[in-house]
């Protein structure tokens, strides 16, 4: 009986520890991981011209903090919506974003080079003429509006003569919003809100057993995955702009290259044809 129980538990431990990866600690730094919304974002038809575009804050509106036992300092979503956004409307190829962000700062150093200038020295790295800023077309609004912990939660497990295996897994949703305003008017013309699910999982597996006198069998192992909330987060901005540009389309607010290329996009088609859920 005791070899039994003996040889149950390293199959065990043998079985789990094949689909457990650990990740070397010197694992190089990598681009920043994108779902498949991106190639969706990547695959639109091209537009008839690039609009410029502004966005000045994109803040998390959800005032969430992070479950016990995390910090309560520690906000459940990324502070940094406004450079995400600005990336994602860079990478549409539709949009071009000017700095608003850090327009203080750019405002600086446009004061650093005038003020050389006006003395009369001459800037190796500038011409003489120093051209006005951009404007902007078209400003972006929004945020991430909502953030909501365990819409969906789960599990299973079983145990038999002390060995053990279950397995959990958790469902977050984080919301955004995104504006497209007139800059003349200050019309809001389209209005997209996305929500993005964040799924987690924990699978476990344990022994525990007397297998003779004074003699205990202890062993565990577990593994879980939780998806991280800035990749959501970039997924749904992604998706934000996807369907932004649909409805421009739609409402006659920007336009493709070539009308044709609509219809034969199926990446366009996919978006377009997206209906609202109602529970």
């Amino acid at each position: 009986m005791k070899a039994v129980i003996s040889l149950l538990s390293v199959l065990l431990i043998s079985a789990c520890s094949t689909s457990l990866s650990v990740p070397d600690v010197d694992e190089a730094p990598q681009i920043m991981q994108r779902s498949s919304t991106y190639t969706d974002l990547l695959s639109l038809p091209a537009p008839k011209g690039r609009i410029l575009v502004s966005v000045y804050d994109f803040r998390d509106q959800t005032g969430q903090y992070k479950s016990s036992p995390a910090s309560s300092f520690s906000t459940a979503v990324p502070q940094g919506g406004t450079a995400l956004l600005t990336t994602a409307l860079l990478e549409s190829n539709w949009f071009i974003p000017l700095e608003r962000e850090g327009l203080q700062n750019l405002l600086t150093e446009r004061k650093i080079i005038r003020a050389a200038q006006g003395k009369g020295e001459t800037v190796n790295n500038h011409n003489n003429g120093l051209p006005s800023l951009n404007s902007a077309n078209i400003m972006i609004e929004g945020g991430v509006v909502a953030y909501d912990w365990n819409i969906k939660t789960g599990g299973a497990g079983a145990k038999y003569l002390g060995i053990s295996a279950a397995g959990e897994y958790r469902a977050d949703q984080v919301t955004v919003n995104l504006r497209a305003v007139d800059v003349r008017s200050g019309r809001i013309l389209s209005s997209v809100t996305i929500s993005k699910t964040i799924y987690s999982h924990q699978l476990s597996m344990g022994a525990f057993r007397y297998i003779d006198y004074q003699e205990l069998l202890e062993a565990e192992l577990g593994y879980s995955n939780n998806e991280p909330v800035n990749i959501a987060l970039m997924s749904a901005i992604d998706a934000s702009i996807i369907h932004l540009i649909v409805d421009g389309v739609a409402r006659g607010l920007w336009q493709p290259r070539d009308f044709d290329d609509l219809t034969k996009n199926k990446i366009y088609q996919k978006y377009s044809s997206q209906v609202r859920e109602i529970l």
